[in-house]
């Protein structure tokens, strides 16, 4: 091997090296990112509830765009709970976190357009927030019609997870 081909394995090696530790550093000022509730998570509850769990929002056309549905989460419990993350089960649905006159978001699926962010924020006892659930009738293309079933997951320090639903038809 001549030195010319070492000099360019060597730069070659340094520059996967610094990529590798750009990588490493980004990721860890994110805060990290949150990803859906196991199954058991989601069967083993949250101390958080919600006196709405389903929505229905009937037939609604593409041609009408966005629809919304504004959930209260209450902290019924006498102790703060962390709120760990917000996600939805598809990207065509998204949810605001509005809490002290703040609004967070938008949280989404795991996976799809990038990362989601963790919520990390506290409930305190007695408190209540609200999630704004955007459901895009548009966002699966013309052919996505008929019945849909979407879910947001409130996933919090403890493990568990509120689920929320909605439900739509839709139509052209």
């Amino acid at each position: 091997m001549n030195k010319n081909t070492q000099k360019h394995i060597f730069q070659f090696i340094a520059i996967i090296l610094l990529l590798l530790g750009l990588f490493w550093w980004g990721r860890g000022n994110t805060g990290g990112t949150a990803s859906l509730p196991t199954e058991k998570q989601i069967k083993s509850g949250s101390f958080l509830s919600a006196q709405e769990k389903s929505f229905d929002f009937g037939t609604i056309s593409m041609t009408d765009g966005n629809v919304q549905k504004i959930f209260t989460v209450i902290n019924n419990t006498d102790k703060d709970i962390k709120l760990d993350s917000l996600v939805t089960s598809c990207m065509c649905t998204t949810a605001f976190l509005e809490m002290s006159g703040e609004r967070m978001g938008p949280f989404g699926m795991p996976g799809h357009g990038g990362l989601v962010p963790k919520v990390n924020e506290i409930i305190k006892a007695g408190e209540s927030v609200d999630a704004v659930v955007v459901f895009d009738p548009t966002a699966h293309g013309p052919d996505g019609v008929g019945f849909v079933e979407r879910y947001v997951y409130f996933v919090d320090s403890s493990g568990g997870a509120l689920e929320l639903q909605i439900t739509a038809n839709v139509t052209r």
